[in-house]
């Protein structure tokens, strides 16, 4: 049964911009964090805790987390690839932390350069870390299996290996884990299966968000399924920016704008108004000149007399930016036609470096 209420995790100041070449400016990048909050997104994640020389896209992260910080209702979440990640995480006042255990420990090696054990022994520190502080200081702590349907490096990966680093993640102090599509392998059957599996060792309470990639379209199919399957968080990134860069051949995570009508069109509140969600790519495009943003709601518009029902008193409005007879798009540029894009993501190929940092998916 679908929860009355999903929350929509935007990724995009973390996933999309450490998959792409430009760097956006600090400036810019509250702007889109500020405008995509006063939208009604009310979690996202704004950076990572990882050297700058490794991520320069995301040296400001400090600076970004202490400013989203003063967004009132907004929660402010980070990856960090180990404890050091962690301390500045808190250090900088961010609300929710999110460790990646890739489920490939090849992947693992690739990505954080750590075995499992490694990786286990890093959550652990981390809990013990977040339980020494007052308890109104304490961060939620998220484990999230990466590569959990399958591995660019290694394939498919034996569901019992997924089911002990699930229950290892709790063990070791996680508030709860959470699933990735990393390298893009997920379909609706296995969105299905996982949840059981994992739910089956740690619990309904402690899995509810899921990471969705839309490398072969099969993005929103699986969105569906996990909400379906009792799933209640959604990660998703403005334009679908995004990608894993260490996991090669990954590309395009969910596209925010496209989940959120397709939630508004089923009568899932998500507290979200879309025509003002339309208005943040204009801020993400001018942002990052010369970068691609996708997403078909954002090409072909609303609905005419599209009621937004995200909005908790139901308030949504149809027309704005993204009306169903316009001639722009929600970013400001020119549409060719009424189509879309040919491939329908269209995104980067994720070829990327084997020496990463870090990366959540």
């Amino acid at each position: 049964m679908i929860a009355a209420r999903i929350l929509v995790s935007e990724v995009g100041p973390r996933d999309g911009l450490q998959s792409i070449s430009s760097i956006m400016p600090t400036a810019a990048k509250l702007a889109w964090i500020t405008a995509e909050a006063a939208a009604g997104v009310r979690e996202i994640e704004v950076g990572s805790f990882v050297p700058a020389t490794l991520l320069p896209q995301l040296a400001d992260t400090d600076q970004v987390v202490r400013a989203a910080r003063l967004i009132p209702g907004l929660t402010v979440a980070v990856l960090v690839p180990n404890l050091q990640g962690a301390q500045a995480a808190i250090a900088a006042g961010a609300h929710k932390i999110t460790l990646p255990l890739s489920v490939s420990e090849t992947h693992s090696l690739r990505n954080l350069r750590r075995t499992h054990a490694q990786v286990i022994a890093e959550a652990r520190a981390i809990a013990q870390l977040i339980r020494s502080l007052p308890a109104g200081q304490r961060p939620h702590f998220e484990g999230s299996l990466s590569t959990v349907f399958g591995c660019t490096l290694e394939g498919p990966i034996a569901e019992d290996q997924i089911a002990r680093l699930a229950d290892a993640l709790m063990a070791a102090g996680c508030d709860e884990v959470g699933l990735a599509d990393t390298s893009g392998y997920a379909d609706p059957a296995a969105v299905r299966r996982l949840i059981r599996l994992v739910r089956g060792v740690v619990g309904e309470g402690a899995l509810t968000g899921i990471h969705l990639h839309n490398t072969r379209g099969l993005g929103l199919a699986n969105a569906l399924a996990a909400i379906e399957a009792g799933i209640t968080t959604l990660d998703s990134s403005m334009g679908g920016l995004g990608g894993c860069p260490f996991a090669p051949g990954a590309s395009g995570n969910l596209v925010t704008e496209d989940l959120c009508f397709m939630l508004a069109a089923m009568g899932v509140e998500t507290g979200i108004d879309l025509p003002e969600l339309l208005e943040v790519r204009k801020l993400i495009a001018a942002g990052l000149p010369g970068e691609a943003l996708y997403g078909f709601t954002a090409l072909a518009g609303l609905p005419l007399g599209f009621q937004s029902t995200g909005r908790a008193d139901g308030a949504g409005r149809s027309g704005g930016n993204g009306q169903a007879d316009g001639t722009k798009r929600a970013d400001g540029t020119k549409r060719a036609d009424s189509t879309g894009p040919s491939d329908g993501i269209g995104q980067l190929d994720g070829t990327g470096r084997a020496d990463g940092p870090g990366k959540a998916a």
